[in-house]
């Protein structure tokens, strides 16, 4: 946590950029049920991480419904079982289980693999300073940043998103990249699949979802099997004249 004085923008923004690449530690918290929970359960996916205090009644609430559609999107066009989301509430004192559970009411979300979490004061501070997460204490609550954090299969920080509300494919495309991307690179029909729906999976800007557009795919088709046909006419246009022999 840093003092108003040592904000600003610029600073706040170099702070958070300084995380990527960062590996976080594996912290533990307290789900709304209470039971305890730690971030190495949620590796081997990607994960999605947003820190909000629960009495802030604008902009963590507008941040959540946003992620929430955001999340339905991804899910929707990645697979339900293809990252984790934490919403982690860094206001100790008074984010316990029990409020968790009740924001997550509030802001309507019920999805599977959406966990909310509290925290310990200190851990507070190095879950911060991981994630590349500014706050301090203000008349109103709290001023933070307003970002969401995706880490990697591995817990190492890969993007960082800002805003309360942002385009989908902010956070949708990087998403995109590990959970397709990194399937697509093991040398098995499963692999190949997944390269193809890195590539051919598309936002539809005129449906606000991501759909497997067939035209990605013909096109390539096209360009194989023209290449294919090219190859077969030098190969005959060289047999038809020797081989490459000279008399």
């Amino acid at each position: 946590m840093v003092t108003g004085a040592e904000l600003d923008e610029a600073s706040a923004y170099a702070l958070s950029q300084d995380a990527v690449g960062r590996q976080v530690r594996d912290h533990f918290f307290v789900d709304r049920e209470g039971r305890p929970v730690s971030i190495g359960e949620f590796l081997g996916t990607p994960v999605v991480v947003s820190l909000i205090y629960t009495s802030c009644y604008h902009t963590c609430s507008v941040t959540t419904r946003h992620l929430a559609t955001v999340v339905d999107i991804a899910r929707e066009a990645l697979g339900d079982d293809s990252f984790a989301v934490l919403t982690i509430g860094f206001d100790t004192a008074a984010d316990t289980p029990e409020r968790m559970k009740s924001y997550a009411l509030q802001q309507g979300v019920s999805v599977p693999g959406w966990r909310f979490l509290s925290v310990d004061a200190e851990t507070v501070p190095s879950l911060a300073a991981d994630l590349g997460f500014v706050y301090f204490p203000s008349p109103k609550g709290f001023e933070h940043t307003v970002q969401t954090t995706l880490l990697d299969a591995d817990g190492k920080v890969y993007r960082q998103i800002y805003g309360e509300q942002y385009p989908t494919q902010s956070l949708v495309e990087p998403l995109k990249d590990l959970v397709f991307g990194t399937r697509a690179q093991a040398a098995t029909l499963t692999g190949w699949v997944n390269g193809l729906k890195l590539f051919c999976t598309v936002y539809d800007p005129a449906i606000g979802r991501y759909r497997f557009d067939y035209s990605v795919l013909v096109g390539a088709l096209v360009g194989v099997l023209s290449l294919g046909a090219l190859a077969a006419f030098l190969v005959h246009a060289w047999r038809q004249n020797g081989g490459g022999r000279h008399a």
